[in-house]
């Protein structure tokens, strides 16, 4: 008897912008969950809006393809605007909220991002992680 979980496997049309928002929570294709090992740093990279309208608009270029690394270059209101990119970044160096998202978020590329949305007292951060170590 085959196995159900092909059965589970059609997509609907908003679940790949969502799978991103929530990869934490998703399975690799091999099917293992993606727990990640635990880190003393993360390479990350964020785009920062003050307003969450801007912020929507910076979604709708990822969700359309737009590398992340222009996407922030464009919408980004920090000083990391070029590019994004906060660097290499210790445990408890960073706000709360936004560390608590990077930590649980799985390492991807600017050209094919992961990315979860969390808001700070600094503004609206989109956030992707380069890498951990």
């Amino acid at each position: 008897m085959p196995p159900k979980k092909k059965d589970a496997k059609p997509a609907k049309a908003g679940d790949k912008a969502k799978g991103k928002a929530s990869a934490s929570k998703a399975d690799n294709e091999d099917g293992s969950s993606s727990k990640l090992k635990a880190a003393t740093a993360i390479n990350t990279r964020h785009i920062l809006c003050e307003k969450h309208s801007k912020k929507e608009e910076a979604l709708a270029k990822l969700r359309d393809g737009a590398k992340f690394d222009d996407v922030a270059r464009e919408f980004s209101e920090d000083k990391a605007r070029q590019g994004g990119s906060l660097g290499w970044k210790v445990r408890g160096s960073l706000d709360a909220a936004y560390e608590k998202a990077a930590y649980e978020l799985e390492p991807s590329t600017t050209g094919n991002p992961k990315y979860v949305e969390v808001k700070s007292g600094h503004g609206y951060h989109i956030i992707m992680v380069e890498g951990r170590r």
